[in-house]
């Protein structure tokens, strides 16, 4: 498959170019884009050198790739990805831009692979703490239909980019915070992205919307907050979920096991649990601390840790591709 990659320079750009390397993708062409900033710079890749490529519209003249993957950001997503696929290419989008368009799928391919091939040109990839959320609470949907969620996040900071990860390096040293609103060494921020109306942020708005949409559940009540924490990678969720039927936990646990994407850390004699320290690099969504909510038979907590640059972008990104090999 010929491919290009609109960012190659930045992280999630760094790591789409990493796990097509990992999971051996069948590239036959590649072209790299980034800012004009970035043109000339030499990326390895598979034993070969690749130029950097000014992004501008000649992009779409005759493209000589089948697939593109974004990811540089909403604006650039907005203005290019149309000439793209009105150009007959598949875009992959890795921004928030498109998600929410009735006409454009939202896929996390464990959960809705079909809704893939429904596309008209682009294709969103979902937030980072919505794909590792819902891989973990759809199968239990599936089986006991869920119907309240509460989602509480502990994101490291690379889901806020290389400025997120200076912030830290920054702050750990004594030196002034520049992308953070506060300092975010032995700190934690309740706040991610900017705020909305009635008090949340766009963070927590991308969770409930993304999710319902995902899981083409509109119905399910859905709440969220959304806390940067001082970690370097892996996002970290405690969730909460209400479902209409009775469940076992045992039950609840054997679909765990089962679920595509899903490993299950789950032993409390053995202080054994998901942790960010044991996840990044890794592809899957870890599960533990599966427990029945003492204040509602009905309920479930459940602790949810996966790599937010991998899974959370660039995995998910490829995986949606691997559906059209």
């Amino acid at each position: 498959m010929k491919i290009a990659i609109i960012g190659a320079t930045g992280m999630v750009g760094e790591a789409i170019l990493k796990v097509l390397e990992d999971r051996a993708f069948p590239v036959s062409g590649l072209e790299l884009y980034a800012s004009p900033r970035s043109a000339g710079k030499v990326v390895r890749f598979k034993n070969e050198d690749y130029v950097i490529k000014p992004l501008d519209e000649t992009i779409a003249d005759a493209p000589a790739f089948q697939v593109a993957f974004f990811a540089a950001g909403g604006s650039i997503s907005a203005k290019y990805a149309p000439l793209l696929a009105d150009a007959g290419v598949v875009v992959i989008d890795n921004s928030s831009h498109f998600r929410m368009d009735e006409g454009v799928p939202l896929v996390v391919p464990e959960i809705n692979p079909s809704e893939a091939k429904n596309h008209k040109g682009i294709i969103a990839n979902p937030n980072c703490s919505t794909i590792q959320a819902v891989v973990a609470i759809a199968p239990l949907h599936q089986a006991f239909k869920a119907k309240r969620v509460i989602y509480t996040t502990f994101q490291a900071v690379s889901g806020a980019g290389t400025d997120g990860i200076a912030d830290l390096e920054a702050t750990l040293k004594g030196q002034e915070h520049k992308h953070f609103a506060h300092p975010i060494a032995n700190n934690v921020i309740p706040h991610i992205d900017a705020f909305a109306d009635g008090g949340y942020t766009k963070e927590e708005l991308k969770m409930i919307n993304e999710t319902r949409k995902i899981l083409n559940a509109p119905h399910i009540a859905i709440t969220a907050t959304c806390v940067r924490v001082p970690i370097l990678n892996s996002h970290s969720l405690s969730i909460n979920i209400e479902f209409e039927n009775k469940f076992d936990i045992e039950e609840v646990v054997r679909i765990l096991n089962n679920a595509d994407g899903v490993v299950v850390v789950d032993d409390a004699t053995n202080n054994t649990y998901p942790m960010p320290i044991n996840t990044s690099g890794r592809d899957e969504v870890f599960v533990g601390r599966i427990r029945r909510d003492t204040s509602n038979p009905n309920a479930l907590n459940i602790w949810v840790v996966a790599d937010n640059v991998r899974k959370g972008a660039a995995t998910n990104a490829i995986q949606i591709a691997e559906l059209f090999i």
